[in-house]
C-alpha cells in the first residue's frame, strides 16, 4: 500500500500534473473573458441584424399549452451564441498552436553537423597512419 501512495505522490508532484492544473485555471479565466466578449459585445452587435434584443430571445414556439411558462420553445438564439463562442475559442487556440509550432520549428543557430577541431583532425590522421603501418 505504501508503494502505491509513493507512486501516486511521484505522479502528483510531476511537472505535467502541475502544468495541467495551471492550464485548467487559465482556461477557466479565458472562458470567462470569451463569454463576456460574446455576451456583452458581439451578441448585441450581431443581434441588431436580427432586430432582436439579444440572441436568447430568438426562439420558435413548438408547443402552445396556453400558459407561456409551460410552452415548449426551440431556442436557436442560444445555439447561435454558443457557435460564436466556439469560433472565438477555436481561433484563439489555433493562434496559440501556430505560435508554439513556429517557435519549435525555428531553425537552431547550431550547425547540423558538428565541426571537427584541428586537433581532432590531426589525431584522426595519426590514427589512420598507425593503422596503415600495422597492416
Amino acid at each position: 500500500m505504501k508503494k502505491f501512495f509513493d507512486e501516486f505522490k511521484k505522479f502528483a508532484i510531476k511537472g505535467n500534473v502541475i502544468d495541467l492544473a495551471v492550464g485548467m485555471m487559465v482556461g477557466a479565466a479565458f472562458t470567462a473573458v470569451v463569454s463576456s466578449l460574446v455576451n456583452d459585445i458581439l451578441t448585441p452587435l450581431i443581434s441588431t441584424l436580427f432586430s432582436a434584443e439579444d440572441f436568447s430571445s430568438l426562439k420558435i414556439l413548438l408547443v402552445d399549452k396556453g400558459d407561456p411558462s409551460l410552452n415548449t420553445y426551440l431556442c436557436y438564439g442560444s445555439f447561435i451564441q454558443s457557435i460564436i463562442k466556439f469560433v472565438i475559442v477555436s481561433f484563439c487556440v489555433f493562434l496559440m498552436v501556430k505560435t508554439i509550432n513556429r517557435i519549435h520549428d525555428k531553425p537552431s543557430d547550431k550547425p547540423a553537423v558538428p565541426v571537427k577541431s584541428d586537433e581532432t583532425k590531426a589525431l584522426e590522421e595519426i590514427i589512420q597512419l598507425l593503422k596503415e603501418k600495422d597492416s
